[in-house]
């Protein structure tokens, strides 16, 4: 199965993405693409469904991946996630497949619970921190149409990024 990541404006990456309700072919389907598409994105951390164009509640993360050592839970799939507590502020640069010229320095938790299915549909709740909790919180936001950049408070956090 092809796949494409869309980009920055293409308006699907605004809509509001659909809860998960059937666990069956499909979105073992769906959930393998998006594993392949993270697999092809250079130092990709997460993607989420909706940059693939699917209009679903689907994260993938995976800090393993991360350039720096961190803290985290391994390779995570995430259906219908939600962050159901959150705690502390911290800044950080962020980047994503989604806009791949740019990288900007934006706010979120340090530390989060969230609540989310697997792929067999049984509850799950993680507590993460650090790095993990920000990719986490980054690609939940993508599921309701909100991209790293309409968290930027400052055009001066907003950064080029350097080819190569």
């Amino acid at each position: 199965m092809c796949f494409e990541i869309l980009t920055y404006p293409d308006p699907r990456l605004r809509r509001k993405s659909e809860p998960v309700a059937c666990f069956d072919a499909t979105l073992a389907d769906q959930v393998a693409l998006l594993r392949r598409a993270l697999g092809d994105g250079p130092g990709a951390v997460g993607i989420a469904a909706p940059q693939l164009g699917l209009a679903r509640r689907i994260v993938l993360v995976d800090c393993r991946r991360a350039r720096r050592p961190c803290a985290h839970h391994g390779a995570l799939t995430m259906i219908n996630p939600r962050i159901v507590a959150g705690e502390g502020e911290a800044w950080g640069r962020e980047g994503c497949l989604s806009v791949p010229d740019w990288v900007a320095t934006v706010p979120r938790a340090t530390s989060i619970e969230v609540a989310f299915q697997d792929e067999r549909g049984r509850s799950q709740t993680l507590c993460c921190k650090g790095f993990e909790a920000r990719v986490v919180q980054h690609e939940i936001d993508h599921l309701d149409g909100v991209l790293f950049i309409d968290r930027v408070r400052s055009m001066r956090d907003l950064v080029r990024r350097l080819p190569g």
